[in-house]
């Protein structure tokens, strides 16, 4: 992983207006109020052997903590949000804002970080299936978590 280019790209999204439709952007995904892009990419594993998927979990995981920690020269400290309950709520029926709605589905917990301009920034490995690959994501958001 490339911390600067990682950085680089968080600041983009800091300073790009929301899109006012929810929908893939040149950046990544968005919509009214919030952000999202891949900042790394994993391979799948559909025939990985031995202990290749909790070393790129891991991988994953502390590549998060290292930019999470240059965050935090900036914001401060991290708040860690679980989004398991987020999940439930959401799969009981409860309206849950985005990006909150779609990060629930894929991303255990994340890191989040507000900005001076008020807006909160996180970060959180992402994965959709056993066999799938790993994505450390990066979000800008309005909305705080439900």
């Amino acid at each position: 992983m490339d911390i600067a280019k990682c950085l680089a790209r968080i600041d983009e999204l800091c300073a790009r207006e929301f899109p006012a439709e929810h929908g893939r952007t040149d950046a990544g995904t968005g919509g009214p109020g919030y952000l999202t892009t891949e900042l790394e990419t994993s391979g799948d594993f559909y025939e990985a052997e031995g202990g290749e998927r909790e070393e790129t979990e891991a991988r994953f995981e502390a590549d998060r903590d290292a930019l999470g920690r240059r965050l935090g020269e900036r914001w401060g400290p991290a708040q860690e949000v679980g989004l398991h309950s987020v999940l439930e709520r959401a799969m009981d029926g409860e309206e849950v804002d985005e990006p909150w709605a779609h990060l629930c589905d894929h991303v255990p917990d994340v890191q989040l970080w507000q900005t001076d301009t008020g807006r909160l920034v996180g970060l959180g490995v992402s994965q959709w299936d056993r066999e799938l690959p790993f994505q450390l994501l990066a979000f800008v958001t309005l909305a705080a978590p439900p």
